[in-house]
């Protein structure tokens, strides 16, 4: 049994796993040289600090001593120094944003590998329960989770270095500390080390413990966010049927029930981000003014001139910085954990859907493609009932099958286990090879893009203008040939019928040698339906169709039927020999 990580332990070991494929992935080595040189820069940034601390000294003691030479000396040093930290400022921004970039570009190119391969995007859709808004996933919390591991490692880093650096200049600056206690003197070497110490403790556990329901609600909050903004995509998508309906008071209420939600969630946040402004404002006020208070006894005393004074404030601020680093980043490290778990999540979710649709089907794959197998196949619906059991029939090359049965008897979900989508089935099946088969779904996809490129999908063919335009034609659409190089959402500009037609075009292009079609006509009048089929049957005379109907028009351009009884769970070929 595995003993369970702590919060923390698991938060990194989550970090870890987003993060260890891409740096060991094939891009690894221009990833390592982008790195090194972050590196090196933020060690140059560090330096550079270090002198300019010690600049410091040099200035304001020359100014407090009136020395003119020394003061204009130092102003020319001081230059040369800016303008080193500039340089080095802007190409540690830029070399992050650009392993930033290639880093995004990775990642996001592998999970989209992942959601679309094994048709997991479907199986999540149609199967998955923990998973919402994985486009929000893929677009922003991948772009969040690159930006923000960047920011926070070169930051951890850069705040060990300065700690480093300006702990030992604290120290040699700030001296002992010397108090009696019971007539015992007390040392304290480098007291100004624990007082600041002792500060940022004190600061990062208040705010720690003001601020840690943030990460809770910065979760949810981004899953309100694209609750509403699916929402909104959804109407536009349906515009048409909300538009029938006089939808929009319903769609209206639920706009606002979600934006309600998502605004009581992000008042929630300001309220947790307002106690930590006033922690925050409070205590960075403080530590401006703090390190004189402690220091000046010292300076009144003649121990340290005015740039000594300066030089431990500034160190001290430095120090302080440094351990306050997770105190200053709370509300962006909250923002990164929800981030992370929602990636994890996402990734995890898509493994236990590809493990759970793994059926127990056995599909084999006829070479010669002239027969479809079907042997004891039982089809299951999800909650784990049978829908449809015992399945036995064969289907020859060129003998058409029409599945008939009542609606919601399982004739799509039977297309669906034949096109190996479904994962809720057992036994046996002989199938085509997959490239000789095509599915038709009763409304068909139409992607983004010209109306060449739509009709092509979803490969490219080399198909010319006048090829298609000839087939625009016979299939009753021809008034769209001049509209071929017009990029458009067609799928919200066309009728359900049009695309049915244009679904007609597509197999007319693919020529498949196994045709199968779900309700692929239901839109199209019975004179058009029947064109449909007869040129099929005259273009395509090596195809054999399986055609899913209610129509008895259908009958007549199938040699085979199979009609599907719900109730009993059975499928009855019949013959027509």
């Amino acid at each position: 049994m595995k003993v369970k990580l702590s919060e923390g332990r698991q938060f990194i070991a989550n970090v870890w796993f987003l993060t260890k494929s891409y740096w060991q992935s094939e891009a690894r080595k221009k990833a390592f040289l982008l790195l090194s040189t972050i590196i090196i820069l933020t060690f140059a940034y560090v330096y550079i600090l270090v002198l300019l601390n010690k600049w410091n000294n040099a200035f304001y003691t020359a100014l407090q001593n009136y020395e003119t030479a020394t003061i204009f000396n130092e102003l020319l040093h001081f230059s040369w120094l800016a303008a080193l930290y500039i340089i080095v400022a802007v190409y540690s921004f830029f070399l992050q944003q650009m392993l930033a970039l290639n880093w995004r570009k990775w990642l996001t190119q592998k999970y989209l590998d992942e959601w679309l391969s094994k048709k997991t995007y479907y199986r999540l859709q149609m199967f998955g329960s923990y998973t919402d808004n994985p486009d929000q996933r893929i677009s922003e919390d991948v772009k969040l989770f690159v930006e923000m591991t960047l920011q926070f490692t070169v930051g951890i880093l850069k705040a060990f270095c300065t700690l480093v650096s300006f702990v030992v200049i604290l120290w040699q600056l700030s001296g002992p500390l010397v108090f009696n206690v019971f007539t015992k003197n007390i040392v304290i070497p480098g007291y100004l080390v624990w007082i600041a110490l002792i500060y940022a403790i004190i600061g990062t556990t208040l705010t720690h413990k003001i601020g840690k329901k943030l990460i809770g609600l910065n979760f949810v909050q981004q899953k309100y966010e694209a609750n509403f903004r699916f929402s909104m995509m959804r109407l536009r998508e349906n515009a048409e049927s909300v538009a029938f309906y006089d939808g929009e008071k319903h769609e209206n209420s639920v706009f606002k029930k979600r934006f309600s939600l998502l605004l009581d969630n992000f008042w929630q946040i300001i309220l947790k981000q307002k106690q930590l402004v006033w922690l925050n404002s409070g205590y960075s006020q403080i530590a401006i003014i703090f390190p004189f208070v402690v220091s000046m006894p010292r300076y009144l005393s003649k121990q340290i001139s005015l740039g000594g004074l300066m030089q431990i404030a500034t160190a001290f601020g430095r120090v302080q910085d440094s351990l306050s680093y997770f105190l200053d980043m709370y509300s962006s490290l909250a923002q990164w954990k929800s981030t992370v778990d929602r990636l994890v999540g996402f990734g995890l979710h898509m493994n236990n859907v590809d493990i759970n649709a793994q059926s127990e089907l056995i599909i084999k794959r006829d070479l010669a493609a002239n027969k479809l197998f079907v042997e004891k196949v039982v089809i299951d619906l999800p909650n784990g009932s049978v829908l449809l059991q015992d399945l036995n029939f064969e289907l020859p090359l060129g003998r058409n099958l029409l599945i008939k049965g009542k609606s919601g008897s399982g004739k799509s979900s039977l297309l669906r286990t034949l096109a190996g989508i479904w994962p809720y089935a057992s036994g046996v099946m002989v199938l085509p090879p997959a490239s000789d088969m095509m599915f038709v779904p009763q409304k068909p996809y139409l992607p983004l893009g010209t109306l060449k490129e739509t009709l092509l999908y979803p490969s490219k063919l080399n198909k010319s203008d006048e090829e298609i335009k000839a087939l625009l034609e016979m299939c009753s659409i021809g008034y769209l040939a001049n509209q071929m190089k017009i990029e458009a959402d067609w799928s919200h500009i066309l009728s359900v019928g049009e695309q049915q037609r244009l679904a007609f075009v597509r197999i007319l292009i693919y020529e498949p040698k196994w045709l199968f079609l779900d309700e692929a006509t239901s839109a199209l009048d019975e004179e058009t339906e029947e064109k449909m089929y007869a040129l099929l049957a005259q273009r395509l005379l090596e195809t054999t169709i399986v055609s899913i109907g209610h129509r008895s028009t259908l009958a007549k351009f199938h040699i085979d039927e199979i009609f599907i009884n719900r109730e009993a769970g059975t499928a009855i070929l019949h013959r027509n020999f």
